[in-house]
């Protein structure tokens, strides 16, 4: 399994519609940088966000997860409170080929103020925005601004076609177009 380079990642931008709207270059110029990269791609946050808040005093609770915990809010810039979090997406809208793995990093300089992104696999014939958790690990509010970079896509080759796709098995997180909050699903009779 082998990483994807830049134009190896703009073949299947273009052929398979991997990443899109996708943008060609590296934009860097006043802004968090976003785009293409060498080995990557640098996906931008949008204007969503749901910011944690424990004003009803509500449980995380991944099996009954409630909305309640979240404040929603559409803006230019959302300011995280101190030692909390919000979920966002990605601008871009990924569908990943069924013989490609794709693995997130932060950006550098959002970990460089304690801003810490995650979002887990993007796995074969999954597709739709990328939801991401922006972690404020310092003591002071701290800024996300959407419409920049905001996290790193890593691309990785298989050498064979996995047996049983993220689509093959119709995952809980299939083609998801806002904010996704956290699911379970039910069990079968």
């Amino acid at each position: 399994m082998g990483i994807l380079a830049d134009h190896q990642i703009r073949a299947l931008a273009t052929t398979h519609a991997m990443i899109a709207p996708f943008e060609e270059k590296l934009t860097r110029e006043g802004v968090i940088s976003y785009g293409l990269s060498s080995y990557g791609y640098d996906a931008r946050v949008a204007d969503e966000f749901k910011i944690f808040t424990n004003i009803d005093s509500a449980v995380v609770d991944p099996k009954d997860f409630s909305s309640k915990g979240f404040v929603d809010r559409k803006t230019d810039v959302c300011i995280i409170p101190p030692n909390s979090f919000v979920l966002a997406r990605t601008v871009e809208y990924f569908r990943i080929p069924r013989d490609v793995l794709v693995v997130c990093v932060g950006k550098s300089t959002y970990a460089r103020c304690g801003i810490i992104v995650n979002v887990t696999p993007l796995e074969p014939e999954w597709e739709g925005h990328v939801t991401l958790e922006f972690s404020n690990t310092t003591p002071l509010p701290a800024k996300i601004y959407a419409g920049e970079g905001a996290c790193q896509f890593l691309f990785f080759k298989a050498d064979a076609l996995c047996e049983t796709s993220y689509g093959d098995r119709k995952g809980k997180y299939m083609g998801q177009t806002g904010v996704t909050l956290p699911r379970v699903e039910a069990k079968s009779a």
